[in-house]
């Protein structure tokens, strides 16, 4: 098991003094456990799934096995959310329609948003980037990139090699420099923009809808065959256009109410149906124009999201 980053001690061998502070120490690394499993897995559900195993397996654990409380419970999250990343492709695959993560509001003061940290690696567009990667090169990528352990104790972590974890590393570097989002608005910039294109959905403002959208755009929404979105990705300005007027009319009921929120680090709009997320609208912005749009409505991908007050 991996020893490194924040090691606090070996437990002690007293089994009732070693319980109450396992408790204590699985609840000091609670956030950075959560951190790295949202990213790894793009879940909210999951991920404190994944958490609740780790606790057992931690509990469960021979004291003589642990030098590192921190670096244990990471090695046994991380290769958890590994073997669940193996079959959740099946499963992604399956889906109705396309796979989004399950947006999270970090505005809030909660441990699930203050403990996420770096913000562009858990914007939709960054975590749909990663669902290009293979379960390993996601792994390594994220331990490497936006947890900074090097690759020694990456390939203690996941129990590869250093020389492997390299070349996994290489390839993930490479397919995420491809395609990897660029953040070039200020705030107020977004929040005009955003308003605008709303108003001008609800318009059914066509050339409106074009005029704010990248020639290259593409319209990503996730229904999973329980709430409404569209059966595939619609792509180019004009499509995306049609798409956003035609979807507003067939889905949108008139009594939803919309806030402005901050989603994954990035500024969007939760929209309520009776006090109830109804769905949730997050886009990347290039260049002054819109290139990427993401509209969650599964409703248990919203579960976790608080109701309007």
């Amino acid at each position: 098991m991996a020893t490194s980053k924040g090691s606090t001690g070996t437990l002690p061998a007293d089994n009732a003094a070693g319980g109450s502070l396992r408790l204590e120490l699985f609840n000091q690394h609670r956030d950075l456990l959560f951190s790295i499993s949202y990213r790894m897995l793009g879940s909210v559900a999951d991920a404190e799934d994944i958490l609740q195993e780790t606790f057992i397996r931690w509990q469960q654990a021979p004291d003589v096995e642990i030098k590192s409380p921190r670096a244990y419970l990471v090695t046994i999250l991380t290769r958890l959310c590994l073997n669940y990343l193996e079959s959740a492709q099946v499963r992604r695959q399956e889906y109705f329609g396309q796979w989004l993560p399950e947006p999270l509001l970090t505005d809030i003061s909660d441990p699930i948003s203050t403990s996420l940290e770096v913000p562009e690696s858990i914007s939709m567009a960054f975590l749909v980037l990663l669902e290009r990667l293979t379960p390993m090169e996601r792994g390594v990528f994220l331990l490497r990139e936006v947890f900074d352990y090097d690759n020694a104790e990456v390939g203690q972590i996941l129990g590869q090699t250093e020389a492997n974890c390299r070349q996994v590393l290489h390839r993930a570097r490479q397919h995420v420099a491809e395609n990897r989002p660029r953040f070039d608005t200020s705030l107020e910039q977004r929040e005009r923009l955003m308003k605008e294109f709303m108003q001008a959905t609800a318009d059914g403002n066509l050339q409106g809808l074009v005029a704010m959208l990248s020639k290259d755009a593409i319209l990503h929404s996730d229904g999973g065959g329980k709430g409404p979105a569209l059966p595939k990705q619609i792509l180019g300005a004009e499509k995306v256009a049609r798409g956003m007027v035609g979807g507003a009319r067939k889905f949108v009921p008139k009594t939803l109410v919309h806030r402005m929120r901050q989603i994954n680090g990035e500024l969007g709009v939760v929209s309520y149906l009776d006090g109830r997320p109804h769905s949730v609208f997050t886009v990347d912005i290039v260049g002054g124009h819109i290139r990427n749009i993401y509209i969650v409505s599964n409703p248990e991908k919203l579960a976790h999201l608080p109701r309007l007050n």
